[in-house]
């Protein structure tokens, strides 16, 4: 689980952990991600920044090491757009005032920094026959919202990055899939009072809605489902739908 130390990794890796899962949670500050992860029952923490090709290496192999393998990656870890225009909410900013810095700072965080966990983990669940992989990513309308390069461009690029992993893998025993809170969410990211984002008149979406959705996805009956978009808001309307068209004789 990376980015485990807080908002909807922390709801993960809590919800993981308390259904029985072992596991392994990352955060930059590796003090923090073994203090969170101190409070979760036979959970590790391990430091991490997912921008950096030696420390993704170290941490897989930490994790696949100690927790004798890894079944299912969780690529969470990401920074918003407080980090390039502390005001985006109120006061957005064209996409030609974004620093150079700061743009690359946020794509080598929430794009490459998936792509370089998955790229590591994929040959060792290759290996094993096996493995699951959950990019984590936000509704369309924050991908294209005024104001929102370089965040929006990230979060789009997880898309299509996680439909072009589905198609590379497609039979091979390693699925993945896309999960989306479905709303705005309460982890700092956005500020808890004031604008919202597109459809966001809403109260803030607690962090645990992510819990149901992923430890269905990291269960036995998740087994072979593979390029699914969901929304853990409309998870149990999914899984229905789902279940009813399995249930449907052939004609």
């Amino acid at each position: 689980m990376t980015g485990g130390t807080s908002g909807l990794g922390w709801a993960m890796a809590r919800a993981l952990a308390v259904a029985g899962s072992s596991v392994a949670l990352t955060g930059r500050s590796g003090e923090r991600a073994r203090e969170v992860a101190a409070d979760l029952p036979g959970a590790i923490g391990l430091p991490l920044d997912v921008r950096s090709e030696s420390e993704v290496a170290a941490a897989v192999q930490e994790a696949w090491s100690r927790l004798g393998g890894v079944d299912m990656l969780v690529n969470n870890a990401g920074i918003g757009m407080r980090t390039v225009n502390p005001s985006f909410m109120t006061e957005p900013q064209g996409f030609w005032r974004v620093s150079p810095a700061g743009f690359r700072d946020v794509i080598e965080t929430n794009l490459t920094g998936y792509f370089l966990m998955a790229r590591e983990i994929t040959p060792r669940m290759l290996a094993a026959g096996a493995g699951r992989i959950v990019n984590v990513s936000v509704n369309q309308a924050t991908m294209t919202r005024a104001g929102f390069v370089p965040y929006g461009p990230s979060r789009a690029g997880t898309e299509a990055m996680s439909r072009v992993m589905a198609a590379d893998l497609r039979g091979s025993g390693v699925t993945v899939n896309l999960l989306r809170p479905g709303g705005a969410t309460a982890t700092g990211m956005v500020p808890p009072e004031g604008p919202r984002p597109p459809g966001g008149s809403m109260p803030l979406l607690d962090p645990a809605v992510m819990g149901p959705p992923i430890v269905w996805l990291a269960s036995a009956e998740a087994a072979g489902v593979h390029d699914q978009h969901i929304s853990a808001t409309e998870f149990d309307d999914w899984l229905r739908i789902r279940s009813s068209a399995r249930r449907e004789p052939l004609e």
